[in-house]
């Protein structure tokens, strides 16, 4: 028996009055439930189960899974037995139900980047917070890299999983399934010697070429092996998505002997991960951390509210995009007539841009002629103001938010987890200010 929607009788119930009061209850409020289940398809009517959660109901689980930072087998465990929970994503549970399917959430994940327009739905947010948002005309700027859930790949790691997977996965199975004998290889050997070296703490750039070279072979010829097997049994099939990983597995073998005579900087669309083949390294230049592995967005920030500029998979100069960025500040919020970026961002194309629409930057002053003691003071203070409310906000998302190692398994939903991150952090700021300003407030003031 399924949950229904709430009914009239059910906001008499005394515990809808004290989840109002609590902070899950504040965000409820700054959420636009009713424009945002119109950005996904109307529910089908047609044959099968129905589902648990409406369209409303599924935005309300992609927010509580960024607020609460659990997993999606805890998410449920949680949403089971907490009342407030429910009321969130408005299916208030009888006390015999139930939610038995702990991969619901990934599945409405994926529905959600299949079928919704995240350009579409944040618009739909921005539209109703920036009624709550007063210091309109500063706009800040600033990319940031959110990392996959991968471990830290090696041509060694990333060639012995191929050789793996070519040999467990397909030659050894399909000698098995048609009873055949086993081609001759030194995967065997191999084995033993890839223990040996993964059990040094220290690896010696001479260790992993030797290693690199030998696992090149094996695979190489363990590809032409598996190859010889599909050709001389038509019976042997693999399902679609086999030959989808076999593909990327020929790409890695192309792609490291390639390296083996070339710089790595001569070669485009790096594959890094056998499982998430999308991903590719972004070089940051930090201390700590000069390669992360995962997705670039360019974030805007007005009055603290963080917007989703673009995400990609693939590097991209966040300069390039000051114009397009100043063009959508103007599309929702009207006219910009400050700015704050780093100095990537202070190209002569965008500074000749921005003094032609009349624009203050935090940019350093180029020429003979120096600011005056007002505008630095002005240009330091938007510098820092960047440097620290806008930086502060991604560590924050990061930590609070469930964006420090995404674990989707898809490029689209990855994306799907890294806006409700980010939305999820509006809300919560757009809910502070409510309980502080009543909604209105500061456009009667103003």
């Amino acid at each position: 028996m399924q949950a229904e929607l709430f009914q009239p009788e059910t906001y008499l119930n005394p515990k809808w009055y004290n989840f109002k009061k609590t902070q899950l209850g504040e965000i409820y409020d700054s959420i636009p439930w009713d424009e945002l289940a119109e950005c996904l398809p109307e529910k089908d009517s047609g044959p099968g189960a129905p589902r648990w959660f409406d369209n409303r109901g599924m935005f309300g689980l992609m927010f509580l899974k960024s607020y609460l930072n659990l997993s999606d087998e805890k998410l449920i465990e949680r949403f089971n037995t907490d009342y407030a929970l429910q009321m969130f994503c408005g299916k208030l549970l009888k006390p015999d139900e139930w939610v038995r399917d702990k991969s619901i959430v990934g599945r409405v994940r994926g529905y959600i980047a299949d079928n919704g327009d995240l350009t579409g739905i944040q618009e739909v947010l921005i539209r109703h917070w920036k009624h709550d948002m007063e210091h309109v005309h500063l706009l800040h700027m600033d990319a940031t890299c959110l990392e996959s859930y991968i471990r830290y790949p090696t041509d060694v790691k990333l060639l012995w999983e191929s050789c793996q997977w070519v040999y467990e996965k397909m030659v050894f199975r399909q000698c098995e399934l048609l009873d055949i004998r086993r081609p001759r290889s030194k995967y065997n050997e191999q084995r033993k010697k890839q223990q040996v070296y993964d059990r040094k703490r220290k690896k010696v750039y001479k260790e992993a070429r030797k290693r690199k070279k030998a696992l090149l072979y094996l695979l190489e010829k363990g590809l032409g092996q598996l190859d010889e097997i599909l050709s001389f049994y038509p019976q042997a099939g693999l399902p679609p998505l086999q030959y989808a990983y076999l593909g990327t597995i020929r790409k890695v073998l192309q792609q490291q002997t390639f390296l083996e005579s070339n710089p790595a900087d001569q070669l485009k669309d790096r594959i890094v991960s056998l499982h998430k083949p999308y991903i590719r390294p972004i070089v940051r230049g930090k201390e700590n951390k000069r390669v992360e592995f995962g997705m670039k967005v360019h974030m805007l920030q007005v009055d603290g509210i963080c917007i989703i500029d673009k995400m990609d998979f693939n590097a991209f100069n966040e300069g390039t995009r000051l114009k397009i960025s100043v063009l959508k500040h103007k599309s929702m919020f009207g006219e910009c007539h400050q700015l704050g970026a780093d100095r990537i961002y202070a190209t002569n194309a965008n500074r000749k841009y921005l003094t032609g629409k009349k624009i203050f930057t935090c940019f350093p002053k180029k020429g003979p002629k120096a600011y005056s003691q007002e505008e630095e003071w002005l240009r330091s203070l938007i510098g820092a103001q960047r440097a620290t409310v806008m930086e502060g906000s991604f560590g924050v998302q990061k930590i609070s938010y469930g964006l420090t190692k995404i674990k989707a398994k898809r490029a689209g939903t990855e994306m799907v987890w890294a806006f409700f991150g980010v939305m999820t952090y509006n809300a919560v700021q757009i809910s502070k200010r409510r309980s502080k300003h009543p909604p209105g407030e500061l456009q009667h003031a103003a």
